[in-house]
């Protein structure tokens, strides 16, 4: 079932009454059924939300994700106990060896690699060799390919006046809207993940003894060219620079775009799911590959 994304970013007050989740102001008042929320983004200091709300949101696996003054996500709160062998599945995902993790990092980087080449085509109309650079990523990236294909990636990387982007973490435009798509993407990783009865905290390579988030920063790799291809997209569409309620808007679309496996198509959010998934499969043992799916159409890819 395809899960609804609720941004909301004026004063209201959230609470639940027969397993729906009222959202509440002076003018108006709305209910939806909670089993129908996926992601739940506030972005106001002053919306109020009950701890039974937290709760039912929680026990139905939905991402209620903060935000700070910045407006761009701080802290998410996800259910602890979302899969019926997760004891289980902690123990081998914890026991894992350096050289099953050494591999899934090798295939992540290799897919991360991939789907940027084929990005920087669709948008620049040039050949590149980022294929050539995702066969040359070993067990672990040791050579850090990762970080070569970045330089090549952002160096013409088209966004303003066909330049190439500099890409900061705390950059200017449009750092900002890069930002708070990567924040949505971690956060629906991190969602997928735990549904898969994973824990986010242990990444097979990410290992930041402060990231909660690690294994969630490792998976989302991949993903990372369709916030690319979405923000580019906006720069060409709006004039704006500030991250507003539309920009917003546009980057949380992003969690239902589609996205290609084998022998079907499926909205994002339920193809993180599978890839989840099949990271729980490899950690137990029952395969080999993370299964990523294709960004794009192979027949639009020329």
């Amino acid at each position: 079932m395809l899960k609804r994304t609720l941004l909301i970013e004026n004063k209201y007050q959230i609470t639940t009454q027969n397993l729906q989740l009222v959202i509440k102001s002076d003018a108006i008042e709305k209910t939806i059924p909670i089993e129908d929320i996926g992601y739940l983004i506030i972005d106001h200091p002053e919306i109020y939300i009950s701890i039974p709300a937290l709760n039912l949101l929680t026990e139905n696996n939905t991402a209620v994700i903060i935000c700070g003054k910045n407006h761009l996500p701080n802290g998410m709160m996800m259910n602890l106990n979302s899969h019926h062998i997760q004891q289980e599945i902690f123990k081998n995902q914890i026991n894992a060896t350096t050289p099953l993790k050494k591999n899934l990092w090798q295939q992540t980087i290799k897919q991360k690699i991939l789907n940027q080449g084929i990005l920087l085509q669709r948008l620049t109309q040039k050949e590149n060799h980022f294929d050539f650079l995702a066969s040359k990523v070993a067990s672990g990236d040791t050579s850090n390919m990762e970080g070569v294909a970045a330089q090549q990636y952002w160096k013409h990387f088209p966004v303003i006046e066909d330049t190439g982007l500099k890409r900061e973490r705390y950059g200017d435009y449009p750092n900002n809207f890069l930002n708070y798509g990567y924040a949505i993407l971690r956060a629906a990783v991190a969602r997928a993940l735990m549904g898969s009865g994973l824990l986010c905290t242990l990444g097979i390579h990410h290992r930041n003894k402060y990231n909660s988030f690690a294994l969630a920063d490792d998976i989302m790799e991949p993903f990372r060219p369709l916030v690319d291809e979405k923000v580019h997209e906006i720069t060409q569409k709006y004039p704006e620079t500030e991250l507003n309620s539309t920009i917003k808007s546009e980057l949380l679309q992003l969690l239902t775009r589609t996205v290609y496996f084998k022998n079907e198509k499926s909205p994002l959010m339920i193809a993180l799911q599978k890839t989840a998934s099949s990271l729980q499969q490899c950690f137990m043992g029952e395969r080999k590959k993370i299964k990523y799916p294709q960004l794009w159409n192979s027949m639009d890819i020329e």
